[in-house]
This record gives structure tokens, sequence and C-alpha cells, in this order.
């Protein structure tokens, strides 16, 4: 059970291995360690769950080639974050920034969790206050009409 464990995390590591092709990659390390921390950063714009780092899509292969021209350009990190933001948006950023656009996706899911919590709590408390009917005793009349009714149902 062991080996096949083994051989699945294997696997999987040589595919997001296998994303950055050879010619991709920089001469210099530091550089290309640089661009694979850039690409780890943004978002695949087809995969739209990945990493351009980790994609094989052609547009993150496009989009790989374009951080290293712009880093060996002598472009900052921040520099070449900030260029890749305005052409192609916060969509691009795995971790959107927090500002006025992107509350709604930062304190959206809190904010429901909130209301639900409070929408709970006063269902709770209100059902809780419900007056209980305290049931009254049969009169004679009533009692006499139970018997009357349960006899015959057993004649």
């Amino acid at each position: 059970m062991r080996v096949i464990i083994l051989a699945a995390m294997l696997a999987l590591a040589a595919t997001a291995a296998l994303a950055v092709d050879p010619g991709e990659r920089l001469a210099d390390p530091s550089l290309e360690a640089r661009a694979r921390t850039l690409s780890g950063e943004l978002r695949c714009l087809v995969c739209q769950n990945q990493s351009i780092d980790d994609s094989n899509a052609d547009l993150a292969h496009d989009l790989r080639v374009l951080i290293r021209e712009r880093l060996t350009a002598g472009d900052s990190d921040p520099q070449v974050l900030q260029f890749m933001v305005r052409r192609y948006g916060d969509f691009i950023l795995l971790r959107p920034p927090v500002q006025a656009d992107t509350y709604v996706l930062w304190f959206g899911p809190f904010a429901v969790l909130a209301l639900g919590a409070l929408g709970a709590a006063l269902y709770l408390r209100r059902s809780g206050r419900a007056p209980q009917q305290a049931l009254a005793p049969l009169s004679a009349d009533e009692q006499r009409r139970l018997k009357q009714l349960l006899a015959e149902d057993q004649g």
C-alpha cells in the first residue's frame, strides 16, 4: 500500500515539474528562482485553479516566458506583478489584494455566516419563548361523553 501511495505522490510531483519546459529556464539560478516564485503567485487564466507554474496550458507557457523576459530586462518582482495585473487584472493573482472591489470576495462568506448564525439564534430564541398552553381538565360532561365514545368503540 505504501508503494502505491509513494508512486502516486511521485507521479503528481513529476507533472508539476514538467509544467516548466527546460527551454524556458533561465541560466541565472537566482533569476530562475524569482521567476518560479512569481509564476507560483499567478493564476492560469485557462485552468483558473492552478498557478501558471503548474499549468501545461499554452497561455501559461507564454506568461512564464513573459515573466522571464521582464526579469532579464531588469524588472523587480513587484514591477512584474504590477505589469501582469495591469494587463490581466487582479484575477490573475492567486491571492487578490484586499481592496474596495474585493471586499465581497474576502468578507462575504463571513457576513453570510454571521447572518445565518443571527437568524438561527433569533429562531431558537423565539421558539423557546412560545407560550405553553396548559390543558384544562375535562369537565364532568366531557368526561361522561368520552366514556360513552370509548364504550361504543369497544362494543
